[in-house]
C-alpha cells in the first residue's frame, strides 16, 4: 500500500506541474496537453480506487490514518480535474469569442440599407424611380428649411430678451 500511496502522490504532483505547462502551451498543443492530463487524472482515481480496497484491508490501528491519506490524495485530485475543467472551459469561451470577433469583422455591411429597403418596397407599389428622386430632393430640402427656420426662431428670441429686458 505505500508503494501504491507513493506512487500516486508523486503523479499528482507531477499533474500540478504539466497543469502550469498548460497554461503557457501554444495553440497547437494545448489539446495534446490536455488529454495526456486527463488520462494521468483518470490513471490516478484508478490508483485511489485500489488504495481504498487496500485501507480496508489494513490493521484497524492504522486504518483511521491510511483512510485520512487516501482521502486526502482523493481531494487533491478531484481539485485537479476541477482545474483542469476551468481551463477547458476559459478556452472554449475565449476560442468562441474570438470566432465572434473575427465573424464580425469580416462581415460587410451595405450602406443605405433602409433607403434600399423603401425603395423596394415604393418599386412594389409601383412609384417609379423619377417620383422617388423628387422625394429625397424634397426631404434634403426640407431638411435645410428646418434648419434655417430653427436659426432664425433663435436670433429673434435672443433680440427679443435683449431688448426687453
Amino acid at each position: 500500500m505505500e508503494t501504491l500511496y507513493h506512487q500516486t502522490n508523486k503523479q499528482i504532483h507531477e499533474v500540478q506541474t504539466h497543469m502550469g505547462r498548460l497554461e503557457k502551451a501554444d495553440a497547437q498543443s494545448v489539446h495534446l496537453v490536455e488529454n495526456e492530463i486527463q488520462a494521468r487524472i483518470d490513471q490516478i482515481f484508478s490508483s485511489l480506487e485500489r488504495l481504498e480496497i487496500l485501507t480496508s484491508k489494513e490493521p484497524p490501528n492504522r486504518r483511521q490514518n491510511a483512510k485520512l491519506r487516501v482521502d486526502q490524495l482523493k481531494y487533491d485530485c478531484q481539485h485537479l480535474q476541477t482545474a483542469l475543467k476551468n481551463f477547458q472551459h476559459r478556452r472554449y469561451t475565449r476560442e468562441q469569442q474570438d470566432r465572434e470577433r473575427e465573424e464580425l469583422l469580416s462581415r460587410t455591411f451595405t450602406t443605405n440599407g433602409a433607403q434600399k429597403k423603401v425603395l423596394d418596397v415604393a418599386n412594389m407599389l409601383g412609384m417609379s424611380n423619377t417620383v422617388m428622386r423628387l422625394i429625397e430632393k424634397r426631404a434634403f430640402q426640407d431638411k435645410f428649411i428646418m434648419i434655417g427656420g430653427m436659426v432664425v426662431t433663435c436670433i429673434i428670441m435672443v433680440l427679443a430678451v435683449k431688448y426687453l429686458t
